[in-house]
């Protein structure tokens, strides 16, 4: 599903961010952690990005760097089995980039289905990604699916 945006022309930001989330893909369908190189995500974030999940996540936590960012997909990949980006709105741009994403995933420990939205704030500075803060609507329906009984 394409990305829906407010302007008719794409600025700096929404290009950016559009390149990326083609590159997450394109990793994650060449192997993702441990079956692709982190290489293809590299030149959209900067070398010292940090990314804030929740804590209450199974992969929660503040990531840093290139090798954070690896280690969380890494981490990523040991809790859902499928992880699919679907409908994406652009809700601001800028410096400061607002992403609603929809997403169905599967567990890896349970098998269990979710579908479910993530609000991404995002800082961009110097043409990269600097900053990533994802916001989950139920971070308890997360960790249910997740976790085995």
């Amino acid at each position: 599903m394409r990305p829906q945006h407010a302007a008719s022309a794409p600025d700096s930001t929404t290009v950016l961010l559009t390149g990326m989330y083609e590159a997450e893909s394109r990793y994650l369908a060449a192997g993702g952690p441990g079956g692709a190189s982190f290489d293809l995500l590299a030149p959209y974030f900067a070398p010292d990005v940090v990314l804030r999940q929740a804590e209450t996540l199974p992969y929660g936590g503040s990531w840093h760097g290139h090798d954070g960012m690896t280690r969380f997909f890494l981490a990523m990949s040991e809790t859902w089995e499928t992880f699919e980006i679907g409908e994406q709105e652009f809700l601001a741009t800028g410096e400061t980039a607002v992403v609603h994403t929809q997403v169905r995933a599967r567990a890896r420990a349970t098998g269990r289905e979710l579908a479910f939205p993530v609000l991404q704030t995002i800082t961009v500075r110097g043409g990269r990604i600097a900053e990533v803060r994802p916001f989950y609507w139920d971070t308890a329906a997360i960790v249910a699916a997740t976790t085995r009984p």
